[in-house]
């Protein structure tokens, strides 16, 4: 990370940026959207509030913002076809490599979902993701990266995932290089109306796949994030989502793209999809503990070397294990390993990228999964 001079004094890593979230910040854009009667992807207030976000991202310095219009078709809870919009603020960096960070903007009422003026304030679905969008965006702009930070509104979330689906297609037509995708849906509140809370965890979803890595991107930011914010920490989820359930991740894991969902731990579902989704029930001290997240796990990424290829472990039977891969432009790996039956990352070393190889000492590799990773990137698991 390359600091602009003038913080240089204040700013010496990532956690110092994450100490500078303002929950006012966030109050104040949670505020004015939600006293909107709603956000509904068919009606104008859509572009009443994409303006707003645009214009938001625009007072910060170095921000290339874009509001992107794409084709909605008629559907179920769309009547007519129509052109709507959605917001991309781009931070770029000295190479073409992109970590998205992003929710959506929309709203929707599905207790009267044929009422298209229904109220639906959407102040934690998905309001709250929106808005720690734009306070990384304010923070991460104060330093320079190695690779490009894209902040994003998603629009259409409520009707099928439409604007993060339009993003993804014209991302992989563009040859985008994406990374990681970030993406937070209802993210703002701790607490359940049964008794169940939890200010300390977010819920974070991610897919096994073989055409994306997004199972050890979850990885990587649990291990990443171990100890930089006090008290609170990702719960990793082994599901691409809530049971039946979908986020605007999954249109990136589509195109093949390594993506995660977060979510609070403990939803309150009266208090999504109605007008009792408000700004009164948002716990501002949480949401910033997520941006806190967000933007401790974008910074590694945005420095981060690409990754490795051909990660493999050699087959002679020994007690140290020995690892190769094939180096890409990085002058450091890190090697992980964990035991089998651990979902999280237990140890790690970091070596110098030499030949592509290491050697981990007594560390059996019947009883172990290893990975190697840029310094900062996501692991790559070697088989």
């Amino acid at each position: 990370m390359v600091l602009l001079a003038s913080l240089a004094l204040l700013i010496q890593s990532p956690q110092d940026l994450a100490h500078l979230v303002d929950t006012n910040h966030l109050r104040q854009f949670i505020g004015h959207l939600s006293a909107m009667p709603n956000r509904n992807t068919n009606n104008d207030s859509l572009k009443e509030a994409a303006a707003y976000i645009a214009d938001e991202y625009r007072k910060i310095p170095g921000l290339q913002v874009e509001v992107m219009k794409y084709m909605i078709p008629k559907g179920q809870r769309i009547p007519v076809q129509k052109e709507v919009v959605e917001v991309i603020a781009t931070l770029p960096g000295e190479t073409d490599h992109r970590i998205i960070v992003g929710g959506h903007f929309d709203s929707i009422n599905m207790q009267q979902v044929s009422d298209l003026g229904a109220i639906a304030p959407g102040a934690n679905d998905d309001l709250s993701g929106t808005a720690q969008a734009v306070e990384c965006a304010r923070l991460l702009a104060k330093a320079r990266w190695k690779n490009t930070l894209v902040f994003v509104a998603f629009s259409g979330e409520e009707q099928g995932l439409f604007g993060s689906r339009a993003l993804a297609k014209r991302a992989k037509s563009e040859g985008w290089k994406i990374d990681a995708v970030l993406s937070n849906d209802i993210v703002g509140s701790s607490q359940s109306l049964n008794g169940q809370s939890d200010k300390h965890h977010v819920r974070l979803f991610s897919e096994d796949s073989s055409t994306h890595n997004s199972r050890e991107l979850a990885r990587f930011v649990e291990w990443n994030s171990r100890g930089k914010i006090r008290g609170f920490s990702p719960i990793l989820v082994f599901r691409k989502d809530r049971f039946q359930r979908g986020g605007d991740h999954s249109s990136f894991n589509a195109e093949g793209y390594s993506a995660v969902r977060l979510t609070e731990d403990f939803e309150e579902f009266t208090r999504q999809h109605t007008k009792d989704d408000l700004l009164e029930y948002v716990d501002f001290n949480y949401l910033a503990n997520v941006a806190r997240l967000n933007l401790i796990s974008a910074a590694s990424l945005a420095n981060a070397d690409a990754a490795p290829e051909d990660v493999r472990m050699a087959p002679k039977q020994a007690h140290d294990t020995i690892l190769r891969w094939t180096p890409a432009t990085g002058k450091k790996y890190t090697i992980y390993w964990r035991e089998t039956s651990s979902p999280i990352w237990k140890a790690s070393r970091v070596v110098d990228a030499g030949k592509g190889e290491a050697t981990i000492e007594k560390v059996n590799k019947d009883d172990f999964f290893f990975a190697v990773g840029a310094v900062g990137g996501i692991p790559v698991e070697a088989k």
